[in-house]
């Protein structure tokens, strides 16, 4: 019995120290912490952002479609905006071609219409712009010049494709020939490269893709192109007795001081702050010195569950639209038609090029109404409806 009982109080203090570990590790919500030291440690908000209102550039990360992370970058830079005044903002999600709009829209000349044909926003980024319209306003109203970051597409799919050297001087944008990076990065971008839908069965002779491969060197060459591009763009416009510059991107352009950082450090601009947001279901054994300057932990929301799949199919993102790999038998695009193979190009008349914008079109469609497509078959271009049934009373 005496033995039993040891076993059972073991068990609970295994749990209890468990359940403990995870506690320190996990930030409580709503707070800040700092990654200076082994382990994390809770920070005052406005003494870190006076520290980060010092420095050159600061980078704001985020996951593209994630609500909460775009209130986070808004909440942000209306605090360092208010400690420095002299602000400029770089968004990740405009090609430096269309910086004439970005000018045209702080100076008060645009309408939003206006502002998203002329930057061409659906066609460059294709994610809502609902998640950044805030920010943009932000920059509007207070008068803060906004820098578009990035290369065109094409650039970047040529680099892909063939590799930076193939790609004529004349045809680089003025781009500098990106810093080499990090092996801890390489191995990052190795993990995205094994999943990236369009890269799969590129390896040597068609077999399992290899690190050595030509063809992930040349996505390593397109995606440190990316980074060096927006690097560019911020190192211009910051030092000393410059405004502050803060760079909005994705947060894998930024985590820990690979990517951009990187680039900006081979380009002299050192003095730089790297703040992310982390959503409630954030794996906590990734905070960790390193990650970034500072975190800040988004509390969780109540939200509905996420519906079940309504169209039915799986899809992957392909050249020009995104491709139907299967359809589900009885489903809504069965009934309306569609057949894998298709390569959806348009959603109610919106260009598609990335899975989880066709996703996220199909969820908000409310029920009893119709969702136009344009899909690619073959040679042909059809014009289809999904109809969607009214909602069970």
């Amino acid at each position: 019995m005496a033995l039993v009982s040891s076993r059972l109080f073991l068990a609970a203090a295994l749990v209890i120290a468990a359940t403990a570990a995870r506690a320190q590790s996990c930030p409580e919500p709503a707070t800040w912490s700092a990654l200076d030291g082994e382990r994390p440690r809770a920070a005052q908000a406005s003494a870190l952002l006076d520290r980060m209102a010092q420095r050159e550039v600061v980078l704001l990360g985020e996951v593209h479609d994630d609500a909460d992370h775009h209130y986070w970058q808004l909440q942000t830079l209306a605090a360092l905006h208010a400690r420095r005044p002299d602000m400029a903002i770089g968004f990740e999600m405009f090609p430096r071609r269309v910086q004439p709009v970005l000018d045209r829209w702080v100076a008060g000349e645009l309408t939003v219409k206006e502002f998203l044909e002329q930057s061409e926003w659906h066609a460059n980024w294709n994610m809502p712009a609902e998640l950044y319209l805030p920010l943009f306003e932000f920059a509007r109203i207070n008068r803060i010049p906004m820098l578009a970051l990035n290369i065109e597409r094409k650039l970047s799919r040529a680099i892909t494709e063939k590799g930076w050297d193939a790609v004529p001087d004349a045809e680089r944008e003025g781009l500098g020939r990106p810093a080499p990076p990090a092996e801890a990065y390489r191995d990052g971008l190795f993990e995205v490269y094994l999943q990236h839908p369009t890269l799969r069965g590129k390896g040597s002779k068609g077999g399992k893709p290899k690190k050595g491969d030509e063809a992930f060197r040349f996505f390593v060459e397109s995606q440190t192109a990316w980074d060096r591009a927006m690097a560019e763009a911020l190192a211009r416009r910051a030092g000393t007795g410059k405004p502050l510059v803060v760079g909005v991107m994705g947060s894998g352009h930024l985590r820990h001081g690979h990517g951009v950082p990187h680039q900006l450090r081979a380009l002299g601009v050192k003095n730089i702050g790297t703040l992310l947001p982390l959503s409630a279901d954030a794996d906590c054994k990734e905070i960790r010195a390193g990650l970034a300057d500072a975190v800040f932990m988004l509390p969780a929301q109540v939200a509905p569950k996420p519906a079940p799949p309504r169209l039915g199919v799986q899809l992957e993102e392909h050249e020009g639209g995104v491709r139907i790999l299967a359809v589900t038998a009885g489903s809504l695009a069965e009934q309306t038609g569609l057949k894998r193979g298709d390569v959806i190009l348009e959603m109610a008349g919106r260009p598609v090029k990335k899975v989880l914008v066709a996703i996220g079109l199909v969820r908000l469609q409310p029920a009893g109404t119709w969702l136009p497509l344009r899909v690619k078959r073959g040679e042909e271009t059809l014009e289809l409806v999904v109809r969607f049934p009214p909602e069970k009373s």
